[in-house]
């Protein structure tokens, strides 16, 4: 890679017109050599020498997804949809995957819409109904939140005179009972971690219930081998000898494959060995596609068994697991349930017994 990225600078800055080099002129040349364009622009951007006229991504997808809607509803949905990207006065930018999710869970209302009205200002509370009635589940539940995000907006910019979603109550959306995983199950997937990086991630997420996220963002500063202690998500916690040794053979896995990398992050992989970020979702989860266990039900099982095993107690929960307060109640009301199921099936005639009676 440092050969590549070196022959295409000497390349670049020999044939360079100008005191920078726009992207539209080094990536045909760069490509025609086979040589990576990313890691060249890199260090011609460290240095100043390199001047972006892409076209961002998020632009030409905003054109292209809101070219169809009438120009009225095409402002309002844009105007929108660039507050959600580049966040408000008093609200956070959100991630382009959110705002593509946002306008996908909508699109098909605003074509219809778009077919019948002029402006957003002539939808009716019983178009909103129209639209969330057919739909069910969480994708009823996603697309009246969307509904309400949109209009609030609307409202708030004046381009309409009435939410037609004021009042129209989501509602918590109804949360199954969490179950325990089955031993078949747990074996299953720590026979296909076969690698270190599949044990340790394994070993994360079900001793130390660990969401993805986490795991992907640890750093090796994070990691005190000596002191065998652990941070998680800002947590500190002890190693015990399981992790310790997972932790000791993926680490001697990273020196050994990437020994010169400048990434920070504890998991790396071929390609972020050459970055400072970290490594996405599907490369920790992509071994384990297709198992009942999951990482996420790992990590769900593992704070259902200590909700099991010490008590339905959800401040117990939230200081071993750091959870915040609704969702340790949620697994101590799930042990609680499965605790009292339990119960009932080791004695049934309890349940048909009338109350105020004792049993012989």
């Amino acid at each position: 890679m440092l050969s590549d990225v070196d022959r295409g600078l000497v390349i670049l800055l020999s044939t360079a017109d100008g005191d920078k080099i726009r992207h539209s002129e080094l990536f045909p040349v760069l490509r025609a050599y086979g040589l990576s364009v990313e890691r060249t622009v890199e260090v011609l951007d460290q240095i100043g020498l390199v001047e972006d006229d892409r076209i961002p991504a998020f632009e030409s997808w905003l054109e292209r997804s809101l070219a169809d809607l009438a120009p009225a509803i095409h402002a309002e949905v844009e105007h929108w949809l660039r507050t959600l990207r580049e966040g408000g006065p008093r609200s956070r930018p959100r991630s382009p995957e959110t705002v593509w999710a946002y306008l996908r869970a909508v699109r098909p209302s605003l074509l219809t819409w778009s077919e019948r009205y002029d402006h957003l200002r002539e939808v009716t509370r019983d178009g909103i109904l129209a639209v969330i009635d057919a739909l069910t589940g969480h994708e009823r539940h996603h697309t009246l939140s969307v509904l309400r995000s949109l209009f609030r907006h609307c409202k708030k910019t004046r381009t309409i005179f009435r939410d037609p979603t004021a009042r129209l109550r989501v509602g918590e959306k109804p949360r199954k009972l969490a179950l325990p995983l089955q031993v078949e199950e747990i074996n299953d997937v720590v026979k296909v971690a076969t690698k270190p990086l599949d044990r340790l991630v394994v070993v994360l997420s079900a001793v130390h219930a660990a969401r993805p996220k986490m795991i992907r963002e640890l750093q090796l500063d994070d990691v005190d081998l000596g002191n065998r202690r652990l941070t998680i998500a800002g947590r500190t916690r002890p190693l015990d000898d399981l992790t310790h040794h997972m932790l000791c053979d993926w680490l001697e896995h990273r020196r050994t494959r990437w020994p010169n990398t400048a990434n920070p992050h504890l998991i790396i992989n071929q390609q972020t060995a050459m970055e400072t970020g970290p490594v996405s979702k599907v490369h920790l989860t992509d071994s384990f596609r297709g198992h009942t266990a999951t990482l996420e039900r790992l990590r769900v099982h593992r704070q259902l068994d200590e909700a099991l095993t010490n008590g339905p107690d959800p401040l117990h929960l939230a200081a071993v697991f750091g959870l915040d307060p609704k969702t340790a109640i949620r697994y101590a009301d799930a042990a609680q349930r499965l605790l009292t199921s339990t119960a009932e099936e080791q004695d049934p005639a309890s349940r048909d017994e009338p109350k105020g009676q004792n049993r012989p």
